[in-house]
């Protein structure tokens, strides 16, 4: 069984909103600091060691291969404080500055870092959010688009690779594409849509293309869960089921979604901004969760292995 949101078992604390958590081989884990504007190392005694400073937002992290990390930067976000009914004070995102966000990657051994990208054919990237490797050495990435009083700006999901080839758009007109996860087979593409609280699916053709189906199909992609209420969308990680693990928001924790969209649980958190998971230990049996409004990194006993990722 999952473990009590109250007993979690807390890997590091006084982390400036971690996300994008990549377990790593010797049971460290890496998260990314938006707050904190680096990358930093968990280590399981608690300690941090922050290996490379950063500038804008860092969102997303990933491992790829010959030991670069590659990370979605952003552009950075305005946090404030908010004091809970429970007396808790916990940080939160309150805008996005106006700076356009770029994917850039950090070589584990020294810090190095690298920019790689800031546009797609010679547009832009708004505010790169998520990515995921394949088989194939290259990665989608969501781009969830930059909001502002008056304006949203749609989303879409990129692919890039290793090699610095230019970036393809994969699918676009998407709304607040968040969280990004292949199935077990590499021939499905989740997305999750944070402010319209749903979960697409799309079937791959080649690498960093799928098939749209047509209209009422949002974003051409289908359907598995339209969930209610505040259930944010935001990050994943798929099982050795297929199951895909979805973070959610304000109603903080962790959806459990089968692959055809047909059963689904909720792992309650005690962070509204329960953000992120990747699964590591030895059995892949453990959860890494980024409880970024109260900066933490939390460990969950998870009942069934996750699926193993291509360059972790």
């Amino acid at each position: 069984m999952i473990s009590n949101p109250d007993t979690l078992d807390i890997v590091a604390s006084g982390l400036a909103f971690p996300e994008g958590p990549v377990a790593l081989a010797d049971g460290s884990v890496l998260v990314v600091e938006i707050g904190g504007h680096a990358l930093a190392r968990c280590h399981p005694g608690g300690d941090v060691v922050r290996l490379a400073a950063l500038e804008g937002g860092p969102n997303g992290a990933a491992m790829g291969p010959e030991g670069w990390v590659y990370i979605c930067n952003s552009g950075g976000w305005v946090h404030a404080d908010v004091t809970l009914e429970d007396g808790r004070t916990l940080r939160r995102a309150v805008g996005q500055l106006p700076r356009a966000g770029w994917i850039e990657r950090v070589r584990l051994a020294d810090g190095r870092t690298e920019r790689l990208h800031d546009s797609c054919n010679g547009v832009p990237l708004q505010s790169p959010n998520d990515l995921v490797f394949d088989a194939h050495g290259g990665y989608y990435f969501s781009d969830i688009g930059k909001r502002s009083d008056t304006a949203l700006g749609l989303g879409a999901v990129f692919y890039g690779h290793a090699d610095g080839r230019p970036l393809r758009r994969t699918v676009g007109e998407l709304v607040t594409p968040n969280g990004v996860g292949l199935s077990p087979d590499g021939q499905t593409l989740y997305v999750a849509e944070t402010l319209t609280r749903r979960l697409l699916a799309f079937d791959i053709v080649s690498p960093g293309a799928v098939h749209l189906a047509p209209w009422p199909a949002p974003g051409g992609g289908r359907l598995l869960a339209a969930l209610p209420g505040f259930n944010g969308l935001d990050s994943m990680a798929v099982d050795a089921r297929g199951w895909i693990n979805v973070c959610s928001l304000i109603n903080g924790g962790i959806w459990s979604i089968s692959p055809d969209g047909a059963a689904s649980t909720h792992w309650p958190m005690d962070d509204p901004y329960t953000t992120n998971l990747c699964f590591g230990g030895p059995d892949r049996r453990s959860v890494f969760v980024t409880l970024s409004g109260s900066g933490r990194l939390a460990r969950i006993a998870w009942p069934v292995p996750g699926l193993p990722l291509h360059f972790n």
